[in-house]
């Protein structure tokens, strides 16, 4: 039986061991003395705190496993491989569910924990807006002209947009962070560049995105050996244990899902007490747009899960989120809200 843990200070220090450790062997390292002088409190501080460290360092094991579960029953994996949530450890791994015996391994440069991972004769039809971004074509031009046009409906631009989301993730600064619809990883790499997160997930459903990312990632050297991992995944069914990740940022993503509510939902699941969600989609119409208009909108709009401020905000408080904050420009809001 696996035993979950949720502190966030156990997770930061099993998955991303960033900060530098003292070997067992290094001059700087404090010894412990014994004296016949040595008072019998200080010999039972320092056994407690010995215990205390090979406790932490077992929680710390297991938390390594506990923090993907499988998409399909949502059983801790058991995972085999080099540790950390790095590109190399990663996809050297491999995954196998406690509960179902699913496995799971790498596919190229991500890691996929799909439902669907591993299939050799089944095929499903998805809607059209996700195959849409499964083209290569799609993923090749997302960030070479695609992105940019989005400042015609009130985005700010992606340098912005990051600021903004930056200052809604002040509170959970430090932690994990899954980027969901990360497409190409325009954000996910500005996540992992800041160094303000513990480890960054890149996550889509797009094969080709993730491939993309990966080129982009390859360009920059300190992207190779920062805690960033790239996974394929199903924002409906998001393959980590419940209450085990900081934060989650979702941009310009939202229209596209074929379920909004179920994808909220889980990201309500995921995220711990305090965790904050951060998203931008295009809204159908906001509050300043004029009466006469709305009806043409909302029929224009039908392709795509645009929804409206006041909608929005109603999904993510059925789905468990509080203090619902937004901001908007034309078009574009950006909205936050957070696990209680």
């Amino acid at each position: 039986m696996a035993i979950a843990f949720s502190s966030p200070l156990f997770l930061r220090t099993s998955l991303f061991p960033n900060s530098p450790c003292l070997s067992d062997n290094s001059l700087f390292r404090p010894r412990l003395r014994f004296s016949p002088l040595r008072s019998r409190s200080a010999i039972r501080a320092s056994s407690a705190v010995a215990l205390e460290s090979d406790l932490g360092s077992q929680q710390n094991q297991r938390l390594e496993a506990d923090l993907f579960a499988c998409p399909v029953c949502y059983g801790p994996l058991i995972r085999k491989g080099p540790p950390g949530v790095k590109l190399q450890a990663i996809y050297r791994s491999g995954f196998k569910c406690e509960k179902c015996n699913k496995t799971y391994s790498s596919k190229d440069v991500y890691l996929d924990l799909t439902v669907t991972a591993g299939l050799q004769n089944y095929n499903e039809v998805k809607p059209t807006m996700t195959e849409l971004f499964r083209s290569p074509l799609v993923s090749f031009l997302y960030e070479r002209g695609w992105r940019q046009n989005f400042i015609l409906s009130g985005f700010p631009g992606p340098d912005e947009e990051f600021k903004m989301a930056q200052e809604y993730f002040k509170p959970v600064q430090g932690g994990l962070l899954v980027d969901v619809s990360c497409g190409s990883g325009l954000f996910s790499r500005k996540f992992a560049q800041s160094r303000t997160y513990s480890g960054v997930i890149a996550l889509d459903f797009s094969e080709n995105m993730l491939r993309q990312c990966y080129d982009f990632i390859k360009q920059d050297d300190t992207l190779l050996d920062a805690n960033l991992a790239l996974v394929r995944a199903d924002v409906s069914r998001l393959p980590f244990s419940s209450a085990s990740v900081d934060a989650v940022h979702a941009g310009a993503a939202l229209h596209c899902w074929p379920s909004p509510s179920n994808a909220v939902a889980e990201i309500s699941r995921i995220l711990q007490s305090g965790g904050v969600f951060v998203g931008t989609t295009f809204l159908r119409y906001s509050s300043s747009t004029p009466q006469l208009i709305r009806p043409f909108l909302q029929r224009a709009m039908r392709t795509y899960n645009n929804l409206t401020e006041e909608e929005i905000e109603d999904l993510c408080t059925s789905c468990g989120l509080v203090n619902f904050t937004k901001k908007v420009q034309q078009s574009f809001i950006m909205f936050s809200a957070q696990k209680p």
